[in-house]
Order: C-alpha cells, then sequence, then structure tokens
C-alpha cells in the first residue's frame, strides 16, 4: 500500500530530470571540492589528526542536526530549502575560494567550510529525496533511486582524477568556485520549476499539548517506533552500515600489508568498486527490481555480504579473486540503497518524510565514527581481515533473518496498524 496522497502528473518527467541534472552537476562539483580541500590539509599539514578533525567536521552536523532538521523541512517549502541550502553552501565555498586567493587560508577555516557544507547537507539531501516523492510516480521510484546509484559511481570514478588533474593546472581557489558554478546550475531549475507540497497533517492532540516545532520532532519520532516494520528496517540500515563503513579505511592497509602491493593496486580497487555501483545501477534502473522493494533491498545485501566475505578470505597471492569481491559488492550496494530509499519514499506519509529521512541520515552517518573506533583496534589485534570475514557474513545472515521476520517483509503494507490518526490541516499545493 503506498503513502502517496497526491496524484503525480503523467508529464513528471521534463520537470524532474532537469531539476535531477542540475542536482547531478552540483554532486560533481561537491566531489572536487572534497578532494581539493584533503588534498589540500594533506599536502599543507601531512598529519593524521588534521585529516581526521576534518572528517569529524564533515560528518558532525548531519549526525546532530538530523532530527531537527527534518520537521522543518516538513513545515517549509521543499524546493525553498534547497535553494537556500545550495546557495548557503555556495557562499561559503566562495569564501573560501576568497582566502585561497589571497593566501590567507588556514586549517580552522577549512574545518568551518566542511561544517556549513554538511549542515546544508543536512537539510538539502533529504527535502531532495522528499521532493522525489512528489514528482516521481511510485512504480519509477526503484528506476530513479537506481539512476542516482548510477550517478554515485559515475562520480566517485571520475571526480577523484578530475580533482587531481585540475589541482596540477588550476589554483586551488579555481577548483573551489567550480562548485560554486555548479551550485548555480543546481538552483537554476528550482526558479522555475514548482515541487508540489504534500497535505500537511498532525496526529491528534492529546489533552494539554500544543502545536508547534517541538511536537513536530516528537511526532517524528513516534511515527517510526509506532511502526515495527519501519524501525526494524532502520536498525537493519543502520547495522549494515556499522559493518560496512570501516572496509573503505582498511583498504589500504589490506592492499599493502596484506596482498604486498603498490597505489597501482589500490586505485584498482577503487576503480572495480566504481564500475560494480555504476552496473549494479544500471541494472536496477532498466530491471526495477523484484515487484516487492523489501526484497530487492535483502537480496541486495546478501550480495554485499558475499563480496565483503570473498574479499575477507582470499589468499594472499590471489589479490583479483579481492577484486572480484570488490566487483561483487560494488554490484549489490546501488541494489540495496536503492530499494531502500524508494522503500521509504513510498510507505513513509509524504508530509512525515522530512522527518524520518533526516533520522535515517542521521543514523547512517553516525555510524562512521562508532565503527572505525571498533574496527580499528580490532584489525589491530586480530588482523586486518578479521572485520572483513566478519562483517560479510553477518551482512548476509541478516538479510537472510530478515526473510524470516514478517514485520520486516510486510513493512510495504502493514504500516497502518499502530500509527496515531493524522489530521489533514493543510491542502497540497505546488511551491
Amino acid at each position: 500500500m503506498s503513502s502517496s496522497n497526491v496524484s503525480v502528473q503523467e508529464n513528471w518527467a521534463p520537470r524532474f530530470f532537469t531539476i535531477w541534472t542540475g542536482q547531478a552537476f552540483s554532486l560533481f562539483g561537491s566531489a572536487l571540492v572534497q578532494f581539493a580541500l584533503i588534498w589540500w590539509l594533506t599536502k599543507t599539514t601531512g598529519s593524521a589528526t588534521v585529516l581526521a578533525t576534518a572528517s569529524l567536521f564533515a560528518m558532525l552536523p548531519q549526525i546532530i542536526l538530523g532530527p531537527f532538521s527534518g520537521p522543518l523541512i516538513d513545515r517549509w517549502s521543499r524546493r525553498l530549502v534547497m535553494i537556500f541550502a545550495d546557495g548557503l553552501i555556495a557562499l561559503a565555498t566562495a569564501a573560501l575560494a576568497y582566502l585561497f586567493w589571497k593566501g590567507q587560508v588556514l586549517s580552522w577555516q577549512v574545518y568551518a567550510v566542511l561544517f556549513i557544507r554538511s549542515a546544508g547537507g543536512a537539510f538539502h539531501w533529504p527535502a531532495m529525496q522528499a521532493s522525489t516523492t512528489m514528482m516521481v510516480p511510485e512504480k519509477q521510484l526503484s528506476r530513479v533511486a537506481g539512476m542516482n546509484q548510477t550517478l554515485q559511481g559515475l562520480v566517485s570514478i571520475v571526480a577523484p582524477p578530475s580533482g587531481a588533474v585540475l589541482i596540477g593546472v588550476v589554483p586551488t581557489q579555481a577548483v573551489l568556485m567550480i562548485d560554486v558554478i555548479t551550485a548555480f546550475i543546481a538552483i537554476l531549475p528550482l526558479l522555475f520549476f514548482s515541487i508540489p507540497q504534500p497535505v500537511r497533517t498532525e496526529s491528534k492532540l492529546k489533552p494539554g499539548e500544543k502545536e508547534g516545532y517541538w511536537r513536530d520532532v516528537r511526532e517524528g519520532f513516534t511515527y517510526i517506533f509506532a511502526w515495527p516494520g519501519l524501525l526494524a528496517v532502520l536498525l537493519m540500515a543502520t547495522l549494515i552500515n556499522f559493518l560496512v563503513n570501516p572496509l573503505g579505511a582498511l583498504m589500504p592497509l589490506l592492499v599493502t600489508k596484506y596482498f604486498q602491493k603498490g597505489a597501482l593496486a589500490l586505485g584498482s580497487m577503487d576503480s572495480i568498486w566504481g564500475v560494480g555501483m555504476i552496473a549494479g545501477g544500471v541494472l536496477l534502473s532498466i530491471s526495477g527490481g523484484f515487484h516487492r522493494k523489501i526484497v530487492t533491498m535483502l537480496v541486495g545485501i546478501v550480495g554485499i555480504g558475499m563480496g565483503v566475505t570473498i574479499i575477507g578470505i582470499a589468499p594472499s597471492d590471489a589479490f583479483w579473486l579481492a577484486l572480484v569481491g570488490f566487483f561483487i559488492m560494488g554490484v549489490a550496494i546501488p541494489i540495496t540503497n536503492g530499494p531502500a530509499m524508494a522503500l521509504l519514499q513510498s510507505i513513509v506519509r509524504p508530509d512525515m518524510q522530512g522527518r524520518v529521512l533526516s533520522i535515517t541520515g542521521s543514523l547512517v552517518v553516525a555510524m562512521s565514527p562508532i565503527s572505525l573506533l571498533v574496527a580499528g583496534p580490532l584489525s589491530d589485534a586480530y588482523g586486518i581481515r578479521v572485520w572483513y570475514w566478519v562483517s560479510g557474513i553477518l551482512c548476509s545472515l541478516i538479510a537472510l533473518a530478515g526473510f524470516f521476520i514478517p514485520a520486516i517483509m510486510n513493512v510495504e503494507n502493514n504500516h497502518n496498524e499502530n500509527l496515531p490518526e493524522p489530521v489533514p490541516i493543510a491542502a497540497v499545493k505546488n511551491e
């Protein structure tokens, strides 16, 4: 059963794909900035602590702001949220480009810009995903999610070498200004195309309870916890991210210490993973996955587990087998992430999606520092491969268990059982 309470127009494609194309340019520009800033910090300081601090500043806003940005996204025009978020990111990046041009940039200023960019992302990402629900027919959501995964795969392959080439021929401020330009390319379609806003609803007020922002915050958590299937899916996604997130950080050590290979082998792993991700995204875009999105998602998680396990058990003289594992993992990630996003977009009430997606984003991002704190010491004590084969096996077991949990398998049909009765308070409109 769909949660959608609006009908998407038949000629939805021109509006959506014009906006989507603008966002694609912005995603590429953001990847260039990320590469340029990390490279500058590496070259300037050579400090692992500095790089770790930069990563922390780039993650914290999305972890902290998620539960609080969602209610605002559901209250405000999502189109304007995206415009202001992209604009804020562009202004912060332009200010940093000016400092580079003047030769006055300091590490703390880079931290500040990374923080601002992350804060903008905490509003922009859930606003765009929630807007997609209002523009794309439900039966096309999985295909659109597959396109998003394909795009991310392409960016992961193209952006780093492009950034490396650009940094070699133009100053850092010129690379940063590319992101400013792509941000305005993303904003431009939003100035001309409206995005339907969902019917705004609230659950009935309890005696003595008042309407307001903090009630919206609580309502977001209540919506999730009152729906066992949704809660189980989010917990599963959080656990999978906990297991998978450290793999990229451990990969250089796996290549150099275990396989006794160099930079070329490390680059080939990145490339084969990106190629796999593109292949998985294209496959999902064409096929749309299984009829039930939860089945496609669970099959994808099994694939991730298989790929990671193959990497973990590959003999030291069989680097090619590890490449096979990375390719399988790359293919499986879009098969997992695409249906997972399409599932949330199709089952969560449109006026609640800002809150649910923001909370989901916070949980996913929070897993990165937590899992690294666990995986690092464990790998130092028992060997790099341990995290690979343990996380691979656990991913597969978690997915297989999901097939036998009714709340998860029926999540697309059981969302009316325990949820508060919504009361419409505003009509659908284009903004």
